[in-house]
């Protein structure tokens, strides 16, 4: 953190006395300390604070004597403030981290949509978004500290909040954030405490057996613009697919309808698979086909499992003439006497039938 951030940290204009950096440390550390402060930003703000103080002390800033007082920043705060629970201080210290690396590389969260065939076998996807980065001119605060006093509160700091013309207690000041001093819109970045937004490009290698819903972290291969590195946590969305069904083990399933003449005369179809077209030799007395490693990967990075094929067999509601008069051919080429049947079942069921009609002719006379 640089000097003049530091000031503007704490509120103050650069060269501030050091009487005036104590009153408006302790100031601050009053309402941020986590102890006192319940909110989220509590412990990275006071992290800031001390960040703060401690810069100008290492410019130059020394310990005098003020008031007939000896006691020090530090000092002050073990009077005015409890020790902050070791708990606080760690997420202190690690939101501090946090924020360091953040400087240097953004983590951004984003949905990369896969169909079932990428996934299957892994691919590249060119990813592109933008990114603001944070102002550095005003370390993202969006304001800097002017060297006068702020006009609302005369340099308190506070205000009285009052109530139909009766005194009430006394509240920050807003304009200033309850640092006395006045405050003026970072020009940089508009007081937004972000610049101006600016496009990248990540080319994200996906490993091949993703499943919706898992997280992939993933680096930029290079920087954006000679800006901040991007970095970014990809959730996969699994798109459905219109011919298959996933099963959890990899099996992939896919139910094709076939003509049903092909299927009675044993013909070879070609069935689709993750991998394109795959030739399929029907057998009639088969519904049912699986085909060895041609599924989806049984694990991330892992061996693929089966495709399985559930024949349909189609025949048409209603036959051409031409298709009647070959049918006509086929019944009568396994029903006329000495044919060889279709089937030993249908043999067994004729010569049954033989049987029935003798024995029944037999008691008729």
């Amino acid at each position: 953190m640089a000097t003049e951030n530091a000031y503007a940290e704490l509120g103050l204009a650069p060269g501030a006395s050091e009487a005036e950096v104590k009153v408006a440390w302790r100031r601050l550390a009053s309402h941020w300390h986590p102890d006192r402060n319940q909110s989220a930003a509590a412990s990275e703000r006071m992290q800031r604070i001390n960040e703060a103080l401690e810069q100008i002390r290492r410019a130059g800033f020394a310990s005098r004597v003020v008031g007939g007082s000896t006691d020090t920043p530090d000092d002050e705060q073990a009077r005015s403030a409890p020790d902050a629970p070791d708990e606080a201080r760690k997420k202190a210290a690690d939101t501090a981290s946090d924020s360091a690396a953040g400087s240097e590389t953004r983590t951004l969260s984003r949905k990369v949509k896969l169909t079932l065939e990428e996934a299957a076998v892994g691919c590249v996807k060119s990813l592109r978004g933008k990114l603001a980065d944070r102002c550095t001119a005003c370390v993202s605060r969006g304001w800097r500290a002017l060297d006068h006093a702020c006009k609302d509160c005369r340099g308190s700091g506070e205000r009285q909040r009052g109530w139909y013309g009766w005194l009430g207690t006394r509240v920050e000041c807003e304009p200033c954030g309850g640092s006395g001093v006045a405050r003026a819109t970072c020009t940089s970045c508009k007081g937004s405490g972000r610049l101006p937004a600016h496009e990248y490009r990540v080319n994200a290698r996906i490993p091949h057996g993703v499943r919706h819903g898992d997280l992939l972290h993933v680096a930029a291969r290079g920087q954006r613009n000679g800006q901040t590195a991007v970095q970014l946590d990809l959730r996969v969305d699994l798109m459905p697919h219109p011919l298959f069904d996933l099963d959890a083990d990899g099996t992939v399933r896919c139910e094709v309808p076939v003509d049903g003449f092909a299927w009675i005369a044993n013909r070879a179809i070609e069935v689709p698979t993750l991998s394109g077209m795959q030739p399929l030799q029907l057998r009639r007395e088969q519904i049912t086909y699986r085909l060895s490693g041609q599924g989806f990967p049984r694990e991330r990075r892992g061996p693929r499992g089966d495709h399985v094929v559930v024949l349909q067999p189609s025949f048409a509601q209603e036959l051409s003439t031409e298709q009647n008069i070959l049918l006509d051919q086929l019944v009568a080429s396994t029903s006329a006497p000495g044919a060889k049947p279709a089937s030993p079942r249908l043999s067994e069921w004729r010569q049954s039938l033989r049987d029935w009609e003798r024995l029944r002719s037999r008691r008729s006379a």
